[in-house]
């Protein structure tokens, strides 16, 4: 028997549904998926199988334009997801469709040649047919892709189409991961991805991007259960205020979804303990980024 593997970058813009893209594929949660944008910092793999073929997908950063040291290590992220590549997936939103932030990422690809790049159309449930096709037109006579796709990551419509294409594009190559594994990130940071997310969820405006958590320490139990417990930096006391909430209300609801989605994903008890901390300066120490599967360097 003949096996296939091989790396496919998601790339497109903040809140395309990368994320929501590899959860799909994968079958499993293993991104960070919420209505904000720019959530997923690191370059987070998921593995799926697809007959005798396990393509390894590689949910970048959204790219847009970036003010700070995060976004840039963040966008620097994403481009390196697509070098790694064997093939690239543009999402583009089908009713935004070509915006400023599409043009600048088609002019990018187009610098870059030789890449293999297919373009899905996602959220196409919100469009009508006449629109879909005049941005399908519109898009191929921008940029020379390999294949269009048209999707709904969130209902699953055409995701097989994409996946059962890109599994017989895989090169030839034993398997990279074992059968049982569909992500390539420690727990530890799935962990700590889980419980930003739900900060993410409950929090508003800039203050999800200004924290960071951590899992600080992993305990193996007799009893078969975990004992995790997590850091949450930010970055004014102020910011600490809310992110616990009056009398400890938002945290412990925050800890409460974290905890069950923990459970669910691992299969058992869990205990997971949070704490709230003050960093003024984390967004410029290095050790954070490490954490976050980002490089320090790249945000210079």
């Amino acid at each position: 028997m003949t096996t296939r593997a091989g790396f496919v970058a998601l790339i497109g813009e903040p809140n395309a549904g990368k994320s929501t893209l590899t959860n799909r594929m994968v079958g499993a949660k293993v991104s960070i998926v919420t209505h904000k944008v720019q959530t997923t910092r690191a370059r987070i793999r998921g593995v799926a199988l697809e007959g005798d073929s396990q393509i390894v997908f590689v949910d970048t950063p959204g790219l847009f334009q970036p003010r700070r040291r995060l976004d840039r290590a963040m966008v620097a992220a994403a481009w390196g997801g697509v070098a790694d590549a064997d093939i690239t997936v543009l999402l583009i939103e089908a009713h935004r469709g070509i915006t400023h932030g599409v043009e600048r990422i088609l002019e990018t690809l187009n610098d870059q040649k030789g890449r293999r790049v297919v373009l899905a159309i996602n959220k196409i449930d919100r469009v009508e047919a006449p629109q879909l096709l005049d941005l399908t037109e519109k898009l191929n006579a921008a940029y020379d892709f390999e294949q269009t796709f048209m999707i709904s990551a969130e209902k699953g419509h055409g995701v097989k189409d994409l996946r059962e294409w890109l599994a017989g594009e895989m090169p030839e190559s034993p398997w990279l991961y074992p059968e049982d594994q569909i992500a390539d990130l420690p727990m530890r940071m799935i962990a700590a991805e889980m419980t930003r997310e739900k900060l993410t969820l409950r929090l508003h405006q800039e203050l999800p991007y200004q924290l960071t958590v951590e899992t600080e320490a992993w305990e193996e139990r007799k009893d078969g259960s975990a004992r995790i417990d997590q850091i949450v930096y930010v970055m004014r006391d102020g910011h600490k205020g809310i992110v616990l909430g009056n009398k400890g209300e938002t945290i412990k609801a925050v800890g409460k979804l974290a905890r069950e989605e923990l459970v669910e994903f691992l299969g058992r008890k869990v205990h997971l303990f949070l704490q709230v901390k003050v960093r003024k300066n984390w967004l410029e120490e290095a050790e954070r980024y490490s954490e976050m599967g980002l490089d320090f360097r790249d945000g210079n």
